[in-house]
């Protein structure tokens, strides 16, 4: 089999893969243990292939499929380079961790009358929406995409269905369709100044544009992908949205969908809207961003809404980043972004420990959980410190390169972020401080509420019935199960500080070939032929 049968085979599987799972799932909807089997085999499959497209993407260059054998423009172009590869690669580690943490607390603590046969259906349906979006070639289906794994995060949201998960479904869907209207909109400007959806076309094509209309149409496209990406000030339905839902759905939907918004900045900012045309609005949105959002996090006393303040926080070194319109900026952008999605998936998987062990994610009701469990505070501590920028790890080597990448290209309103980027950092630095000195190592008698508690652990629906901690059942040792994953990720996170120099290789040679943009115009010209193929090392196609 040659390469380019082989990228044939394993482009469309990302998607097509995870969408048979789903389909599988709900046939066998009364048969749990067997859902689980389906899940985890597809996802340690999806993980794998992505592995697979990284390598390859990086020896042998970008390549494309042309889905059912119709050229581009008419037909499905699937895209698969390095930024692509990396994206699927980082998102299929957590997907994986996060479902088996989820089945395994299921399995421990009793799935009952758990919504486990709507969750793992959805839960694939998620999957292949992100994969859809990283390697769409065209505007329509980016679109597509999004819609799944926004309608996927639609019931993965409200599980349960209780008056605070509704209420906050009920603002992310509305926020989320008026995203979809502003990139619907975006598209039909689009597709009116070029006659195009395809990409590759449409970066030919809007050259041609007037300056004016260029810029609108590009405007209106960072409107609709800001709200994803939760870019100040569009980002003020995150934190009333995600602390809500089941601890692995928070996991995946911090880690993962707000990067999916960040994903589509970068592919617009480099290949259809080179030039920096929108580098000063971004710069002034990176900053406002990052302050807004660690501010934010100082305020809150319950830790799943810190993160999620944070969250949004850490996404304007991202933008950052990608407004610096240089090779560096955007390598240390995508570095970034790879460390962000592992980090804060970790820590929300932790306070679902948290939640599990000590009744409560709340400052005031914690406390003493070093004493506890030290291998819980160890699991916090390390992905905490990571996040607020500690040396050596990957926080510390993301930030560097930002601030680096600035510090190159100077003038004034750059130095103004590279100013803003470090007292961000030691303010994440302060707020993960204060979690851990008051809910692992102050008494928990000294907490205001510290006599509170939730009753019972559950994995996926919420549950509001408190009582007094000393009548608490005991919830017995964390599960192997959801510590392990935890642990993972973890590790993962150390091994990109070990191997910070090849990732970095990697993230260069992407950034690179966003630049350049001659790769991804060649392989996906107007006059496309089903699998063509230009290797980046030899030119061959």
């Amino acid at each position: 089999m040659t390469t380019q049968d082989l990228f044939g085979y394993l482009i469309p599987s990302v998607v097509l893969g995870p969408l048979l799972a789903a389909a599988a799932c709900l046939v066998v909807s009364r048969r749990p243990r067997i859902q689980n089997i389906i899940t985890i085999v597809t996802l340690t499959g999806l993980l794998v292939v992505s592995g697979l497209l990284v390598y390859l993407t990086d020896q042998h260059g970008m390549h494309t499929v042309q889905v059912g054998g119709w050229d581009a423009p008419v037909g499905i172009t699937l895209v698969a380079d390095r930024l692509s590869a990396m994206m699927l690669l980082v998102s299929s580690i957590v997907l994986l961790s996060v479902i088996i943490y989820a089945v395994g607390q299921g399995v421990r603590d009793g799935e009952g009358d758990q919504p486990v046969s709507i969750f793992l259906p959805t839960y694939l349906a998620l999957a292949a929406g992100l994969a859809a979006a990283f390697i769409a070639g065209d505007l329509f289906n980016l679109f597509v995409g999004f819609e799944i794994l926004l309608a996927a995060s639609y019931v993965l949201l409200t599980l349960g269905a209780s008056q605070e998960r509704v209420r906050a479904g009920v603002s992310y869907t509305v926020v989320s369709m008026m995203s979809s209207m502003v990139f619907l909109l975006g598209i039909a400007l689009a597709y009116s100044a070029t006659g195009t959806l395809n990409l590759a076309q449409l970066a030919i094509r809007m050259a041609e544009v007037p300056d004016g209309l260029k810029a609108t149409i590009f405007a209106v496209f960072l409107v609709g992908f800001g709200i994803k990406a939760a870019v100040f000030p569009l980002s003020t339905w995150l934190p009333d949205s995600y602390p809500t839902a089941p601890a692995p759905v928070t996991a995946v939907f911090a880690g993962l969908l707000t990067k999916v918004g960040v994903y589509a900045i970068i592919r617009f900012q480099t290949l259809v809207f080179p030039g920096g045309m929108m580098d000063d609005i971004l710069l002034v949105a990176a900053l406002l961003t990052m302050l807004v959002g660690i501010l934010g996090a100082i305020a809150q006393s319950d830790i799943k809404r810190i993160l999620s303040f944070t969250l949004v926080s850490h996404i304007g070194y991202m933008i950052f980043g990608v407004a610096l319109s240089t090779e560096a900026g955007l390598s240390a952008a995508i570095y970034y972004v790879g460390h962000h999605i592992i980090v804060q998936t970790t820590l929300f998987l932790v306070v679902g420990l948290i939640e599990r062990q000590a009744g409560s994610s709340s400052l005031r009701r914690l406390g003493s959980l070093a004493v506890a469990s030290p291998v819980l505070a160890v699991t916090f501590l390390v992905p905490a410190l990571n996040l607020g920028g500690i040396p050596p790890f990957t926080g510390f080597i993301g930030k560097l390169a930002v601030i680096q990448a600035g510090a190159d290209l100077g003038g004034a309103l750059v130095w103004v972020l590279v100013a803003g980027s470090v007292v961000t950092s030691l303010l994440t630095l302060y707020v993960v401080v204060r979690v851990w000195s008051k809910a692992f190592w102050r008494p928990r008698a000294d907490a205001p509420e510290g006599s509170l508690v939730l009753a019972k652990p559950l994995a996926l629906l919420p549950s509001d019935e408190y009582v007094e901690f000393d009548e608490r059942e005991e919830v017995g040792r964390m599960p192997l199960s959801m510590l392990g994953p935890t642990i993972g990720l973890v590790v993962v996170s150390l091994l990109m500080t070990v191997f910070a120099g090849p990732l970095l290789g990697i993230t260069d040679r992407a950034a690179e070939t966003l630049i350049d943009r001659q790769e991804y115009l060649v392989t996906v010209p107007a006059d496309a032929t089903p699998g063509r193929h230009v290797d980046s090392l030899t030119g061959v196609r």
